[in-house]
């Protein structure tokens, strides 16, 4: 679903670039939503691809897994594949060719009511399922690798840990205007507290916004970019609640030249989330060299290193005062950002490329 899912999106169109510019006689089939086949086409891999295009639409969750599960393994075995790899976490729970599964998280487990109930469900018989079916799991990091093998019952050995890159490539972005924004979004001259997450119960924004509420910073701005997630309305009541309504802006998803510009503009960037398969985020950030401010929870200080204020995101004084140290000292961020522009350069799509390929030639027994 372009444009509407954020990091998935983001792993499957630039691990396509890499393979087929590292692999350029490789035959790739990908299996796709009618929503996004023309997008996909235009893209640089597009005429190395060969597109079969779901009989259902993507946007209708049930509907696309129902046809993962039935008519993906009907459809590699016409097509004569010798490999199938699922890039979104759900996979066949029986295909007759040997596959990977990419399990981006097991959010879901942890965090239920991040879902639907129908979907809570079926994810916790689907995923295991076809993760212990395939001939290997790909987690995109050692902290999912772990949670992975905890939470599905699997072997860790059967599991591989492969680092993302981050970015939608290495082309000049188009940059919206700071004036043009603040304009558009009333912020004023305002500080900018920038965060990028979908308003999910698991990104922990509601403790975000009374870390907010509790600086000394009155004419602060937070700035939340992510589509509106199951709590964006309930977030609105929240943070009107705690006194800041007029100082918290909720953009939905915005273009790309519109959060360039934001990141530009930002003083802070924050990543509250209670569990996250990655953070790439937190990557964007600082190849932007802005200061960040993140939870010291699960994948995120493996990705972040040494260069993030880490907080404890289920402490509000702990995010807070995180916040103030990055806000009010110089020196703080002067470290941050130089930390975070060699800490970004440790990861790269090309890297996460190779090692997805030198999977695939290990599962089909090749050198």
């Amino acid at each position: 679903m372009p444009g509407a899912v954020g990091g998935s999106e983001i792993v499957a169109r630039n691990l396509l670039r890499e393979i087929a510019r590292l692999e350029p006689e490789l035959e790739m089939v990908v299996y796709c939503g009618r929503e996004a086949v023309e997008s996909l086409r235009a893209e640089p891999f597009g005429a190395r691809c060969e597109f079969v295009v779901s009989p259902v639409p993507s946007k209708v969750k049930p509907a696309r897994v129902a046809a993962e599960l039935t008519w993906l393994p009907w459809r590699a075995r016409r097509d004569r594949l010798e490999l199938l790899h699922s890039l979104g976490t759900t996979s066949p729970v029986w295909c007759p060719v040997p596959s990977v599964v990419t399990v981006l998280d097991v959010i879901y487990h942890h965090f239920p009511e991040t879902f639907p109930r129908a979907a809570q469900l079926g994810l916790r018989v689907v995923v295991p399922a076809g993760a212990k079916r395939a001939q290997r799991v790909l987690a995109i990091s050692e902290a999912g690798r772990r949670e992975t093998a905890e939470t599905l019952g699997i072997d860790p050995g059967r599991i591989t840990a492969i680092h993302l890159g981050f970015g939608f490539g290495a082309e000049e972005p188009q940059v919206t205007p700071e004036a043009a924004l603040r304009e558009r979004y009333g912020l004023g001259e305002a500080p900018l507290v920038l965060t990028v997450s979908s308003a999910l119960r698991h990104k922990n924004l509601d403790r975000l916004l009374q870390a907010f509420a509790r600086l000394a910073h009155p004419d602060a701005r937070l700035v939340v970019v992510g589509h509106a997630g199951r709590d964006q309305e309930a977030l609105r009541v929240r943070a009107a609640g705690l006194g800041i309504g007029a100082r918290v802006v909720f953009t939905g998803w915005i273009e790309d030249a519109e959060l360039e510009g934001f990141y530009a503009a930002a003083d802070v960037f924050v990543y509250p989330t209670l569990m996250e398969g990655f953070g790439m985020p937190v990557l964007e950030a600082m190849r932007r060299e802005v200061p960040v401010a993140c939870s010291n929870l699960s994948a995120l200080p493996e990705i972040a290193g040494d260069a993030a204020e880490f907080f404890d995101p289920y402490d509000v004084e702990s995010i807070a005062a995180a916040l103030r140290t990055v806000l009010e000292s110089p020196e703080r961020r002067a470290e941050l950002v130089a930390g975070g522009r060699e800490q970004c350069r440790r990861f790269s799509w090309e890297d996460t490329a190779r090692k997805t390929l030198a999977v695939y030639r290990e599962v089909l027994g090749e050198p």
